[in-house]
């Protein structure tokens, strides 16, 4: 069976509506505000993926996690914005 005759499930329905949702809003920001918001989540990325670098290196895997997962976030969002 191929991909586009799989029905799509709810939770992949809710997924994009919800990205529709976050687009239109990030759409109906002012341009400098995006590229500011934008410039503020890639450094967050930035910085969340140092932390979590560090806390692998001192053997904290939880916190590692915890970080490399807001790095992760940040980079989708300020995508999003771009």
């Amino acid at each position: 069976m191929s991909r586009s005759t799989i029905p799509q499930s709810t939770i992949h329905r809710a997924d994009a509506d919800l990205k529709r949702s976050w687009r239109s809003r990030f759409q109906a920001l002012p341009p400098p505000a995006r590229r500011a918001l934008r410039d503020a989540l890639l450094d967050l990325r930035e910085d969340a993926l140092c932390r979590a670098e560090l806390q692998w290196r001192r053997h904290k895997a939880p916190m590692a996690c915890y970080w490399k997962a807001v790095g992760v976030y940040a980079g989708h969002l300020a995508r999003a914005l771009h």
